[in-house]
């Protein structure tokens, strides 16, 4: 546990899903370059890349190619495309379908807000074997981009919970940003793309380097 402050009993706890829920920060990644590749485009940075992420994939795109407008359609079709058919690893992080059980079995709902696309989330909920913990799920076909907090006003109206006694959990400032923007307290985890001391610029109320930690802040 890297910085943690005194934390409430949350009735709503809402993860982030690539580099919180999913090891996917590499594919991502990957497959951004190539599709930008594939198109004869110069791929930006992987920093640059890592740093979008969270972001809709066609604001992702605005923002990493802001020269080559005439050919973003092309270059989120050919991210799709990539990652159909990138073998790229993507494990569910150490621990995380024993800690959601144990929010479960403690009352606690769970819910989903990422920016990737439904027909995305959907398959990796199955894959995952995770589909069964959560409540509701919002992603960028459902609401405004992160770091709008519009996905978390959706979940809270939905579930029915106060934003009081909701926190949003993920791995990059957009996540952070989002729930800031909400009202609503955040965990840092530094498993996907920031460090601790970058998650810190949105006061997170704790940040964590793994789900065991996590566990002991939320039920402690």
């Amino acid at each position: 546990m890297i910085k943690a402050t005194p934390i409430k009993n949350y009735k709503l706890v809402i993860f982030d899903w690539d580099g919180t829920v999913m090891d996917s920060v590499s594919k991502i990644v990957n497959c951004i370059r190539q599709s930008a590749l594939s198109l004869n485009i110069t791929p930006p940075t992987d920093d640059a890349i890592k740093n979008i992420i969270g972001l809709s994939l066609e604001r992702a795109i605005d923002v990493l190619f802001p020269e080559q407008i005439e050919q973003h359609n092309a270059l989120v079709e050919g991210y799709k495309h990539q990652y159909r058919i990138d073998m790229t690893p993507t494990p569910v992080f150490d621990g995380v379908a024993d800690v959601l059980s144990a929010l479960q079995e403690q009352g606690i709902i769970l819910a989903v807000a990422t920016g990737k696309g439904r027909d995305g989330l959907e398959r990796l909920l199955d894959q995952s074997q995770l589909r069964q913990f959560f409540s509701a799920t919002r992603t960028s076909d459902d609401a405004q981009s992160k770091p709008s907090p519009d996905m978390l006003y959706q979940l809270l109206q939905e579930l029915g919970v106060s934003a009081d006694d909701a926190v949003m959990i993920g791995d990059t400032k957009i996540d952070m940003a989002m729930g800031k923007a909400a009202n609503m307290d955040r965990i840092g985890v530094t498993m996907g793309v920031h460090n601790a001391q970058q998650l810190s610029e949105l006061t997170p109320v704790a940040t964590v380097d793994n789900y065991q930690q996590l566990q002991q802040i939320l039920l402690s």
